[in-house]
């Protein structure tokens, strides 16, 4: 913990000067070390500036870095602690996109860490639109092609964003089937915002499937995995145990993305099935389950 008097001094910073100590930290944290010349290059400041700005760091925290004469650089200290919280999931996300501290690019620094490379990336003017749309609660006509019925004009209702995992969609009622979709962000090639309001029945809370939460217990698989031991570790697990809650219309996509063996017996068999649902009922009415490895009502 950071004392109160140093709380206050970190309060009082300005945005921008918070922008040059989460950089600081970050810099500290993930690479070990860091120069005065790190922090002009980036932010476009002098050599006094910087100086005064790494001097308030180690106000701050006394025993995250010292000084190194000879390579007139800071280094990380054994007993180093970030100043800033550092969320592990996106942070990984940053480190793998050269993102340094969530405001800006690195630049030439790079890290050992990769991620999978995204086969498709939705029109950001399309996104922007539909986020305009639910911002403002208007509905939208947008063109869209499904693997059906081809290209054709729908008035949807948005109300979410979200990646599942492989790819993302737009959560939206559907005025053509008066119901509540999924609608994949790549196939929608035309947006137009519509100046009216929405009715009540299609607003996002009379979605029961988005706003149904699920409660899932997700153990080791008990027949194809020989040290459940190892599969624990991987998920965090507590009591042989992970338990997570997600929302209904989530639940196909989530499960096949894990690869969550359905079955009420545990009977799918291979390498690739390293979780069971233990508790299956709790899919009970769900949507969407078709994807869900196993799963047969």
């Amino acid at each position: 913990m950071i004392p109160d008097k140093n709380n206050k001094k970190l309060e009082d910073a300005s945005y921008t000067q918070k922008q040059r100590l989460a950089f600081i930290d970050f810099l500290l944290l993930f690479k070990g070390s860091l120069t005065r010349s790190d922090l002009t290059s980036k932010f476009q400041m002098g050599m006094a500036n910087a100086t005064r700005d790494i001097a308030l760091y180690r106000e701050l925290s006394p025993e995250n870095c010292d000084f190194d004469n000879s390579g007139k650089f800071y280094f990380q200290l054994n007993t180093f602690k970030p100043l800033f919280k550092h969320d592990p999931r996106k942070t990984l996300i940053k480190l793998a996109n050269n993102i340094s501290d969530g405001f800006d690019a690195i630049g030439d620094i790079s890290f050992p860490v990769d991620s999978p490379s995204q086969l498709n990336t939705p029109d950001i003017f399309i996104v922007a639109k539909l986020v305009q749309s639910i911002l403002n609660k208007k509905p939208v006509s947008v063109i869209y092609t499904s693997l059906s019925s081809g290209s054709k004009s729908r008035e949807l209702v948005p109300h979410s964003i979200v990646d599942n995992g492989l790819r993302w969609h737009l959560r939206a009622f559907d005025r053509n089937t008066n119901a509540f979709r999924d609608f994949v962000l790549t196939r929608i090639s035309k947006v137009t915002i519509k100046d009216s309001i929405p009715e009540k029945h299609e607003d996002k809370l009379e979605d029961h499937q988005w706003m149904r939460m699920m409660p899932l217990q997700l153990v080791p698989h008990p027949k194809n995995i020989e040290h459940p031991t190892a599969i624990q570790l991987d998920y965090g697990m507590t009591g042989g145990i992970l338990e997570l809650n997600i929302r209904a219309a989530m639940a196909g996509y989530l499960l096949r993305r894990w690869n969550v063996d359905c079955t009420e017996d545990a009977s799918l068999r291979g390498g690739e099935y390293h979780l069971w649902l233990q508790n299956r009922q709790t899919l009970y009415g769900a949507e969407n389950l078709a994807i869900a490895p196993g799963y047969q009502e």
